[in-house]
């Protein structure tokens, strides 16, 4: 029998894998090509599939891409990148954006073909972004961070900006040079020590008002700091593999660009391909405009910031799955779901399995015997038969605390998830809530986003209102219930269903479907309570950050956060597809495709009901419990009732 004949890309792969593992001089690099690309989690770079007819243009654009996650590998200490990132959110943007322009200079200045590949990638993402047709005029939304990395990329490298960014660039060049300049052209100097250039951009940094005041003191602690730093390296090289990875995993988009913006374009392009969607993709690039930042901190902004509101929440709703499209469609639906599993069947049945055995191994049965009523103890059935009046010859099982638990799957429904993400998302939420329920545990699956783009009614009555300032959150909030915790799941299957449905998937504001959720597993009976997040990373509403600072809805998601780890009875925990989400969360994990389900959610999930839940460290003292504060809310939700 004739082999099967080859993809006309698959030489172009190979190729391209073995020079980003030489380059990275990293011989375990695990290149994949998928539509989740482009992205960098440790050692396994994703990139994304090159289209069948692979022209010169395009193909430098791919290379580009690898390069830049090989020379990250090579050149970057994600440990001593996070030691040195400023606080404040604008700096941080500058910063990542720097560091990212010398790790390119560094392979520019020793490969001439990595700086065509790095250029042609530069030139892609600029495009996408339509900063090559900014008007040259508006200095206040000009974007300080890529105007930065590109006049770094010009000193580090002597290669001015594109042509199409020259004018972008213009717009801030003298003062950058004026307020900047000496710092700027001690970078060279240092361009292959981290942490020597670290130390210089934080000086630029501080001449542009980016950066908060470092006091010689700090200064001067972070210096003494510096012997007990290395002598101690590899320890927490050992004991702090989880930063390790947060540090690579929360620089994904980084690999492709310094500016957090570009990663949604390229996704929703290689998606745009596939799916051939011509609504969402042209909204798409749009939804890359909040940022991500890598920080894994809480985020709370700057002091003088104003406290997250809602301008209103009378166009808000919580409504059913079945109600937002009728029986036959939902039925449709999920039978075009079921479709794209097939080829995971198999798959599906072992990872159910293998968590079915690992959460009935702790419900570890007890008995109390020797009772006057309850089952018969067929270990005194000699007993009874010889004397059918013989007193305790009953037993009864006793309650098993893991059985009272119920979990909520929180599903992103953002536009960013189109595709194969939200197909992810659905088995997930399809395995877990199956098996959880096999194991005596009830499960909820819920889903957020946005009733529409760019604000709808909420935004309409702002303009109406003469666009006050800082309206705060400025877009009409879907929250969707999937399957309630006390609902069976053969009822609900068919709703996840809803998910392929094109328009669906619009906004996401995290914080407050965090909040909603929360609030729904509070008021549950059981003893013990988890929240699963599953999205693939920030915050993003354009309505709402166009008119709040652009970090507005991030920060108030870490303030959610940091309430819920801390102080809240629930446990938290969160699965990122295709993005690392550890930036925001302290338990979390990230997959790309069904097939890590069964290493990843399988022990997150397990490893939690191993631990002492958060009700019996609360009882000990541990930790306390206020209630999550809720941002102000001027008219109440409507609601569609369940």
């Amino acid at each position: 029998m004739a082999s099967k004949p080859e993809s006309p890309t698959e030489p172009f792969k190979r190729a391209l894998a073995h020079a980003a593992r030489s380059l990275a001089e990293t011989p375990d690099l695990e290149v994949v090509f998928s539509g989740e690309g482009p992205s960098l989690i440790g050692n396994r770079a994703v990139l994304p599939h090159p289209p069948r007819d692979l022209n010169a243009k395009e193909a430098a654009r791919i290379r580009g891409l690898a390069d830049q996650m090989a020379l990250r590998l090579a050149h970057h200490d994600a440990v001593a990148h996070a030691r040195a990132r400023p606080g404040s959110p604008d700096g941080q943007a500058a910063f990542e954006a720097i560091e990212q322009a010398r790790l390119e200079a560094i392979g520019s200045n020793a490969l001439g073909g990595v700086r065509a590949n790095l250029t042609a990638a530069l030139e892609a993402r600029l495009e996408k972004q339509g900063l090559t047709r900014a008007v040259a005029t508006d200095r206040q939304s000009a974007p300080m961070a890529e105007i930065l990395s590109l006049i770094v990329r010009e000193r580090l490298t002597g290669d001015a900006p594109p042509d199409g960014a020259k004018a972008l660039v213009d717009i801030l060049r003298a003062d950058i040079e004026a307020r900047a300049g000496k710092d700027l052209d001690r970078l060279a100097a240092a361009i292959d020590d981290q942490a020597a250039f670290a130390r210089v951009t934080r000086e630029i940094l501080r001449d542009l008002d980016l950066g908060e005041d470092m006091s010689d003191a700090t200064e001067q602690s972070d210096e003494d700091q510096g012997d007990e730093d290395q002598n101690t390296e590899a320890s927490e090289d050992d004991s702090g593999d989880g930063e390790g990875e947060q540090s690579d995993g929360a620089q994904p988009e980084q690999a492709e660009t310094s500016d957090r913006e570009s990663e949604a374009g390229d996704e929703e392009m290689v998606q745009s391909e596939q799916d051939g969607d011509p609504e969402d993709t042209e909204e798409a690039p749009e939804m890359g405009d909040g940022a991500k930042p890598a920080r894994p901190d809480q985020g709370q902004g700057g002091s003088n910031e104003p406290a997250y509101k809602v301008f209103t929440t009378a166009y808000d709703e919580v409504v059913p799955a079945e109600d937002l499209c009728d029986a036959d469609e939902l039925t449709r639906l999920r039978a075009y779901l079921d479709q794209q599993l097939a080829a995971f069947s198999s798959v599906v049945s072992r990872l159910a399995n293998k968590l079915q055995r690992r959460l009935l191994a702790q419900q570890n049965r007890a008995w109390t015997f020797d009772l006057e009523e309850g089952m018969l103890d067929v270990a005194r059935l000699t007993r009874v038969i010889i004397d059918p009046t013989a007193p305790l010859s009953f037993k009864q099982e006793e309650d098993v605390e893991f059985r009272d638990t119920v979990v909520t799957l929180l599903i992103d429904n953002s536009g960013s998830m189109r595709g194969r993400p939200i197909m992810v998302a659905a088995v997930c939420a399809d395995i877990l809530a199956r098996t959880l329920e096999r194991c005596a545990v009830k499960v909820e699956v819920l889903g957020f986003t946005t009733r529409a783009w760019k604000g709808g009614s909420a935004r309409d009555e702002w303009i109406k209102a003469g666009k006050p300032p800082a309206p705060g959150r400025l877009n009409d909030l879907r929250h969707i219930i999937y399957k309630s915790a006390d609902a069976p799941w053969r009822r609900a299957r068919k709703n996840l269903g809803l998910m392929m449905r094109e328009g669906l998937l619009k906004e996401n504001i995290d914080g407050e479907a965090l909040m909603w959720a929360h609030q729904r597993l509070i008021g549950r009976p059981e003893a013990r309570r988890i929240l699963m997040v599953i999205s693939d990373g920030a915050p993003v509403d354009d309505s709402t950050l166009s008119v709040n600072s652009g970090h507005y809805l991030e920060r108030h998601l870490r303030q959610v956060i940091a309430e819920i780890e801390t102080r809240s009875p629930v446990e938290l925990i969160a699965v990122g597809i295709g993005h690392d989400v550890t930036r925001y969360y302290r338990r979390a994990v990230t997959i790309v495709d069904v097939e890590q389900l069964g290493g990843a959610l399988v022990d997150q999930l397990a490893g939690l009901f191993d631990e002492e839940p958060k009700a019996v460290k609360r009882a000990r003292g541990l930790l306390a419990a206020p209630p999550i504060v809720q941002p102000s809310q001027p008219k109440p939700a409507r609601k569609v009732p369940a």
